[in-house]
């Protein structure tokens, strides 16, 4: 989630949420993570793509790692969108 621009915003029991402030090419956006689960199935991703606004592409590519795993193209922030 960092690598997209998101920052912890807070949890609920095992449910930790992540907020990615508005900017030039995407709107806020909250994402809520289930940290009680080792490994996530296809539900719980996609309902964390659909709440990110990013493209499938996007958010598997944030990282070299997952990028390789989804068969994706490494994505990376441009300078002006990402956040501290």
């Amino acid at each position: 989630m960092r690598a997209l621009g998101f920052k912890l915003k807070g949890q609920e029991g095992s449910h930790r949420q992540y907020e990615r402030l508005k900017d030039a090419t995407h709107p806020r956006s909250v994402v809520t993570v289930d940290v009680a689960e080792r490994e996530f199935g296809d539900y719980l991703i996609k309902s964390m793509i659909r709440q990110s606004d990013f493209s499938r592409e996007q958010f598997y590519g944030a990282t070299k790692r997952t990028a390789r795993r989804a068969s994706v193209k490494f994505f990376q922030l441009s300078p002006s969108t990402e956040t501290e």
